[in-house]
């Protein structure tokens, strides 16, 4: 969004440079498009035949090095460059922000003191200035740690322009970030394959234990009917043959009753017997004396 609408703010300048066809002109189009509010990306502007005709003047060939400047340098290049024009308040507002915007793309270059350093600014105040009015612009999304001396970037609008021969370098990163990616991808269908066999394994194993399990459960079942079948035989057999041995003894015990009342009808017969002898010869014996 950022984008389309620093393009949009530049569109009018390059137009302008159709009707650029001395290079004062060319130059004071570049001070005009650097100076106004919006304008973030020069690339097209800097690519213009009239904008690139500046490099063979020598008057003002400064101009199209400050171009270069704003479209992908910092503030500390426009330091450390000689003979460049003087910066208007609205130019240095907005390459200190453009610069910003680069030095975010390192978290740890963030401090104040590398901050300060980094933008020309004298005092903490200035730099949370310059903060705040590149989050109200639209430009970071950021927060300020007074205490910890520290600014927080989430994120960074895509307000910068490539530099010159950028692009094999930046190939080459996404080059070895999407080679990165496709081993990552590799691992994971690896070790999603080693836990889906693992998976399928341990179901395989749970589900033979199980038919294990219930096999022997089976088989205790029917051991305990088997015995309790042989048990209620066993106790028939041998309430059969009690009631059968009682009897077989009942008998033997009516036999040798009558066995022992004959054996003793005899014997009171024999002792009555001699009784009664007994008596016929003591019956003689008083009959003697009386003759």
């Amino acid at each position: 969004m950022e984008q389309t609408k620093a393009l949009n703010a530049l569109e009018p300048f390059v137009a302008l440079t159709k009707s650029a066809s001395s290079p004062r002109a060319a130059a004071d189009l570049i001070t005009r498009a650097t100076s106004a509010p919006n304008t973030f990306v020069f690339a097209e502007l800097l690519s213009a035949p009239q904008i690139q005709a500046l490099s063979s003047s020598e008057e003002y060939s400064s101009h199209l090095t400050l171009l270069k400047i704003f479209s992908y340098g910092t503030y500390a290049d426009y330091k450390s460059t000689g003979s460049l024009p003087e910066l208007n308040e609205a130019q240095t507002l907005k390459l200190r922000q453009l610069s910003f915007l680069s030095l975010a793309k390192k978290p740890a270059d963030l401090t104040y003191a590398n901050l300060l350093k980094a933008l020309g600014l004298e005092t903490p105040r200035e730099l949370e200035d310059l903060v705040i009015a590149a989050i109200y612009g639209g430009l970071v999304n950021a927060t300020l740690d007074p205490y910890n001396q520290l600014v927080a970037v989430s994120s960074v609008s895509p307000l910068r322009d490539l530099q010159p021969n950028s692009i094999p370098a930046m190939l080459s990163t996404l080059n070895e970030w999407s080679a990165r990616c496709v081993s990552t991808l590799a691992d994971l269908e690896k070790q999603i394959t080693k836990i889906k066999a693992e998976a399928l394994k341990r179901h395989k194993e749970e589900t033979e234990w199980a038919a294990h399990v219930e096999k022997l459960m089976e088989g205790k079942d029917k051991d305990k009917e088997e015995k309790s079948g042989s048990g209620f035989s066993g106790m028939g057999r041998k309430l059969g043959g009690g009631a059968a041995s009682k009897r077989g003894m009942d008998g033997e015990d009516e036999d040798n009753m009558e066995l022992d009342d004959e054996e003793v009808d005899d014997e009171r017969q024999t002792r009555s017997a001699k009784k009664n002898k007994a008596l016929k010869n003591l019956a003689g014996s008083f009959g003697g004396f009386g003759k």
